[in-house]
């Protein structure tokens, strides 16, 4: 028996966070999910937030539940969604509740930015897809919203940075999360400043950035002594949730493309450069930052949050559904043809999903969607069509064929999803782990502490630890 190395990997989604005990022995990881909790949106006044201090309570109480197994953990790491932010006073105090990325505050804001640099310009520089949330526009938008907060303002760290904050009392900005905020030079892998200048904000808000591997410090005797867990060293893996999947990937191959499945869809390649041309602009390609300082060139598609919608207002209207349910009635649906257009904005934070559904589908003419099943079907032909657009996309400007396509995340257990996926972008499907954004999360801390020797080694772990499931086109 060879040495075991334990460590905490927390996984934030927009919907749930859990905390998995990740162990290594002889080759091989084995996970334990030792807490899991709601991530609830709150409306309020108008507006969306994170329910900040709930989220913090309940890592707490995570850390509790890993103290008393009396294992030996060495270090622990948070992954969260993207571009979401708190910002602090001069004397580290937070200063206003995060908001939730799907607040309309940021309405119009890519047009009002459009006009001090142009959009053009801006993809060059940056390299990121346009969506409407990202942080710069989320940022641009407290100028209306809360400008005394941001006059305030001395420190931004996203939600990552901000759990590692509050459990160390050392603040930091990790690369793979800060490229998702649309400041930050895709090039260079450093800030921008003077985009930052020209739209006006504060460059002290951005402090010096760390990659993936980095290890920050220990956790606060305060913490130690609330959880009774000790020792535990905190590190900066790939922050952003899509970073932490792609290194928990354990890809087919160099040129296989990447597909996280979970609220959102995020499906691309790994490259050793930005791609920043005139097609890749045109089309709306994303590059954020990944793990070795690399880049995921990649599309973010709105993803099982609209099926996850479809199903809580089936059951607050009609009756009590489970997924399976949702799967069955879709396999049983008499009418598989419609389709809905995932980027259509009546999708992004409706309140009733299935009007939406029914809505759309009547407005383009295809007629009615009844019952769960047709309406599930719209949802999985809608995904399915943007994943074959964007492979297509991908080939075509990077000039590779793509052999193969990885899914991980919780979508993979989604039989239907993986069946349609293979089919609709004629690929070979290689489903498998469902846990991609804790593994990867889990992996980058074993390197930091020498326990794995490269991330490489870490998803050949990873694929003799996990088997794959094979979706033939």
């Amino acid at each position: 028996m060879g040495e075991v190395f334990y460590n905490l990997a927390f996984d934030f989604g927009a919907s749930s966070g859990r905390m998995v005990l990740c162990k290594l022995e002889d080759g091989k990881m084995e996970l334990e999910e030792l807490h899991r909790f709601p991530n609830n949106e709150i409306r309020i006044g108008g507006h969306i937030y994170w329910d900040l201090f709930r989220l913090y309570h309940e890592m707490k109480q995570g850390l509790k539940k890993a103290a008393a197994r009396k294992v030996p953990i060495q270090s622990l790491a948070v992954d969260t969604w993207g571009v979401d932010y708190g910002l602090f006073d001069k004397d580290g105090n937070l200063i206003g509740n995060p908001v939730h990325y799907r607040d309309s505050r940021t309405d119009g804001m890519m047009e009002e930015i459009g006009k001090i640099i142009p959009l053009e310009e801006l993809y060059n520089r940056t390299g990121l897809e346009f969506m409407y949330f990202n942080s710069i526009f989320q940022l641009y938008a407290e100028k209306g919203m809360r400008p005394v907060i941001l006059d305030h303002a001395k420190r931004l760290l996203f939600m990552p940075e901000l759990f590692g904050y509050f459990l160390t009392g050392i603040m930091y900005t990790e690369y793979t999360f800060a490229s998702t905020s649309q400041l930050l030079d895709a090039r260079k892998r450093e800030w921008d400043f003077e985009l930052i200048e020209k739209l006006g904000l504060n460059k002290e808000l951005f402090g010096d950035i760390v990659m993936p591997g980095t290890i920050i410090g220990d956790l606060l005797p305060e913490v130690e002594e609330e959880t009774g867990l000790s020792g535990v060293k905190v590190i900066a893996v790939g922050s952003h949730d899509t970073a932490s999947a792609v290194a928990g990937a354990p890809m087919e191959s160099q040129d296989a493309a990447f597909l996280s499945c979970g609220t959102w869809s995020l499906l691309g390649m790994v490259l050793d450069e930005p791609i920043l041309n005139e097609a890749s602009y045109k089309y709306n390609y994303t590059n954020e930052g990944s793990i070795d300082g690399k880049i995921q060139f990649l599309k973010n598609i709105n993803g099982l949050w609209i099926m996850q919608n479809l199903r809580k207002n089936w059951c607050e209207f009609e009756a009590e559904v489970s997924f399976p349910d949702i799967i069955k009635a879709a396999r049983e649906a008499k009418r598989k043809d419609f389709i809905i257009d995932p980027k259509d904005p009546r999708f992004t934070a409706p309140l009733n999903m299935m009007k939406e559904i029914v809505a759309y589908c009547e407005e383009k003419g295809q007629g009615c969607p009844q019952g769960l099943g047709e309406m599930a079907m719209a949802i999985y032909n809608g995904l399915t069509e943007e994943y074959r657009k964007s492979i297509e996309g991908m080939e075509e400007i990077t000039g590779k064929n793509i052999p193969c396509i990885n899914m991980v995340g919780g979508g993979i257990q989604d039989e239907l999803l993986c069946e349609l996926t293979a089919k609709a972008t004629g690929k070979r499907v290689a489903a498998g782990p469902t846990e991609g954004s804790v593994l990867g999360n889990s992996i980058v801390q074993f390197v930091a502490v020498g326990a794995v020797k490269s991330i490489d080694e870490g998803r050949r772990i990873i694929k003799n630890s996990f088997e794959l499931k094979f979706y033939e086109p």
